[in-house]
């Protein structure tokens, strides 16, 4: 007796539905993204294969690399009110004057380098051009150490706000000599900063 055949069916699957959820997720993490902002000063770190991460608040970080062919450092630190507060301090200290708008420009922007002086001129600039705007970083010599102040100011005002101890962090360029590093190490532990963090790229361990 002859075998009956069975008619075979398309396996074809409606991929529809599929590519609407993946359009709808990738225009949702397109909106929601935050563009990284430039680096004012980068550095390339050293590498390390120790995984510590830095804190997350209660933070300042002390970048140290070339800025126009000369070593500068770069200053940063966490926190609008803390930031808004340690300009008052500095203000204070050299006589200079920040308008409301100015204020709220320096509590959200990311590291400086430039003298208090000019500090006016770089808050009036786009986000995007400060970059560019060569800064020269924050005088440190024993005539003018604005970087001291800095970080004597921050530290109060970190304690004014928060009610706790400021942490730091220094980042320094890989091909930047011992004596710039110890310049800044210097000023921290004449303040009495003893236990500060060095920061790291991360290095493969080979097995």
């Amino acid at each position: 007796m002859a075998k009956i055949k069975m008619k075979k069916k398309s396996t074809s699957t409606d991929m529809t539905a599929m590519c609407d959820v993946a359009f709808l997720l990738l225009t949702f993490f397109i909106l929601t993204a935050t563009a990284k902002t430039p680096e004012v000063l980068p550095v390339d770190t050293p590498q390390s294969t120790v995984q510590t991460k830095l804190p997350a608040d209660n933070l300042s970080t002390l970048t140290i690399g070339k800025a126009n062919g000369k070593t500068a450092v770069f200053f940063d630190l966490k926190g609008k009110d803390v930031r808004k507060k340690a300009l008052e301090f500095m203000a204070d200290k050299y006589n200079v004057s920040f308008t409301e708008k100015e204020s709220e420009e320096f509590g959200l922007m990311e590291s400086f380098g430039v003298p208090i002086q000019n500090l006016k001129a770089i808050l009036n600039m786009k986000a995007a051009d400060r970059s560019k705007a060569g800064q020269p970083g924050i005088p440190k010599d024993s005539l003018d150490n604005q970087l001291k102040d800095w970080v004597l100011y921050s530290r109060k005002a970190n304690i004014e706000v928060n009610d706790k101890e400021l942490n730091f962090a220094i980042k320094g360029d890989a091909k930047e000599q011992y004596p710039a590093i110890k310049q800044v190490m210097d000023i921290l532990q004449d303040q009495k900063v003893n236990s500060f963090n060095l920061v790291t790229g991360l290095r493969g361990k080979n097995f």
